[in-house]
């Protein structure tokens, strides 16, 4: 393991020493722009995001909803690359080094910049954890393993139609936090259904002890405060982005951000 803290395991155990969930958010890195997404990392934390999701833009985005796939389209109009999206962690990094970031996108960028070369940047910079999210767990050796040999988090991701012979395999090579997705299709689609998900998040503690962490479908400070009552944190993605996209002020965005928190703290 490199020299990196391990600052996902780290804010998870603090919130369970203190009984609370962790309020996750995930932006698109580069919409609509690198300083506009670098100004929203600076501001997240004290709206109480516990842990950032940074969208890596891809031209192919197959599991994604309208709403990412065109906050996607929009980063990618702007310049965005995987280089820069590194160096603005590194930037965030010079006045935070508490909150965790995970890199969440697809294999093919990471592969066309070098798995090694990411690797090390990853480390250099600051990022804690990667989700990606067409690298099936056959493939583990591509990426994930050696990610893991870095010091890095790799999260998998399991769905409503994992069943008990597939989750093993999917959390074999495992860290930081398990990513459920609470409805089975594109993000920001649907809604979240709590009484499937109790069941669902059941059979997961089963085979893991790693927190999970339930996204896709949660829209609402409501939704954020039923999914938090099972699960051990709550991603929030596409009803940010939908804010950001409408061009909302700052200030409204990081208002419903810290609606989000509070509603999985049960801060009234």
């Amino acid at each position: 393991m490199g020299k990196m803290k391990k600052r996902i395991e780290h804010i998870f155990t603090q919130l369970k020493n203190s009984k609370q969930k962790a309020f996750i958010s995930f932006i698109m890195a580069g919409d609509p722009s690198l300083d506009q997404t670098l100004h929203f990392m600076r501001k997240f934390p004290d709206a109480g995001v516990d842990i950032i999701e940074l969208g890596i833009p891809f031209t192919d985005p197959m599991a994604d909803g309208p709403t990412i796939q065109k906050a996607g389209n929009r980063s990618l109009e702007a310049g965005t690359n995987l280089d820069k999206i590194l160096n603005l962690v590194k930037k965030f990094r010079e006045f935070n080094d508490e909150t965790p970031i995970v890199l969440m996108g697809y294999f093919n960028p990471i592969y066309s910049f070098g798995v090694d070369k990411f690797l090390i940047e990853c480390e250099t910079c600051g990022v804690d954890g990667l989700i990606i999210v067409d690298l099936p767990p056959e493939e583990d050796k591509e990426l994930c393993v050696p990610a893991i040999e870095s010091g890095l988090d790799f999260i998998k991701l399991s769905t409503p139609t994992s069943d008990e012979a597939r989750i093993p395999k999917i959390l074999k090579n495992s860290s930081g936090f398990v990513y459920h997705v609470s409805i089975t299709g594109t993000t920001g689609a649907g809604s979240v259904n709590t009484n499937s998900l109790k069941p669902e998040i059941k059979r997961l503690n089963k085979f893991t002890r790693l927190p999970i962490c339930v996204g896709f479908g949660i829209k609402t400070p409501n939704d954020a405060k039923l999914v938090s009552d099972i699960a051990d944190g709550v991603v929030v993605g596409s009803a940010i982005i939908d804010k950001i996209s409408n061009n909302e002020s700052v200030e409204d965005i990081l208002n419903f951000v810290a609606s989000l928190s509070n509603a999985v703290k049960n801060i009234e």
